[in-house]
């Protein structure tokens, strides 16, 4: 999935993230386990807001996403804040050519945009053949309970001034996964006129133990899954799903 004038738009949409805290599990973990070096993979990167604040963390990045218009936009990110991170657009299923890497990162449920149970496998076999032996994979999904519950047949909406959107989801072709359609207006500074822009978004969870069992028979071994940026395990109720894995 690409997407199109969303990538200029997602940085204003999303600038309460807490990006921070992913850079503090990161750093948090790659400490606790003892990983060495510091070239930090960050696959399906976007607009580079979290490449950008590793690399200012000291890891060497490397970016990866699928979004032509995104990594423009990360790109020129980096290039105002001079910043030296690599940018290249492939499918992370498909991943090739890029080298081993210390730490490689999926973050901000960005897994979930795969359609299909095979993608995501693929996806784990890719990253585990550019890790570096004893390498860590960390990356977060929506819980059954966020996609079910909390984004299922729920209207979403914004009204500023400059920005504003309309954000439905329904149930997905697949269990467990919901289509957000989502429409912005945005306000023209040049005209006075609001122009309007639409997109639709695919996301798909699946059980935690289908994660686990897809990353040891790839490869890995499931260090931790906690939830929510705490070193809890996973609740009924948890949104937010976190994986620390070690290549064997």
């Amino acid at each position: 999935m690409t997407y199109g004038k969303f990538a200029y738009l997602y940085d204003e949409l999303m600038k309460d993230v807490p990006y921070d805290k992913w850079v503090e599990l990161v750093k948090d973990h790659v400490s606790k386990y003892n990983t060495n070096g510091k070239k930090l993979l960050d696959l399906a990167c976007g607009t580079g807001e979290l490449s950008i604040k590793f690399a200012e963390e000291g890891f060497e990045v490397t970016g990866v996403d699928l979004s032509e218009d995104m990594l423009m936009v990360a790109q020129g990110k980096a290039a105002d804040k001079a910043m030296n991170v690599q940018f290249y657009q492939q499918n992370m299923a498909e991943l090739e050519g890029l080298g081993r890497f210390d730490v490689i990162g999926i973050f901000c449920d960005s897994l979930n945009y795969l359609q299909s149970e095979q993608e995501v496998f693929d996806t784990f076999s890719r990253v585990h053949e550019h890790l570096d032996d004893n390498g860590l994979f960390i990356f977060d999904v929506h819980s059954i309970h966020k996609i079910m519950q909390i984004f299922m047949n729920q209207t979403f909406a914004l009204n500023d001034e400059e920005i504003s959107y309309i954000w439905h989801s329904y149930q997905g072709e697949h269990p467990n996964s919901v289509e957000h359609d989502l429409s912005f207006f945005v306000l023209d500074q040049g005209s006075g006129q609001y122009e309007r822009y639409d997109e639709l978004h695919f996301q798909r969870t699946f059980p935690i133990d289908v994660y686990v069992n897809w990353l040891k028979e790839t490869g890995f071994e499931v260090l931790e899954v906690t939830a929510d940026f705490e070193a809890v395990s996973p609740q009924t109720h948890s949104e937010r799903i976190f994986f620390i894995c070690r290549k064997v």
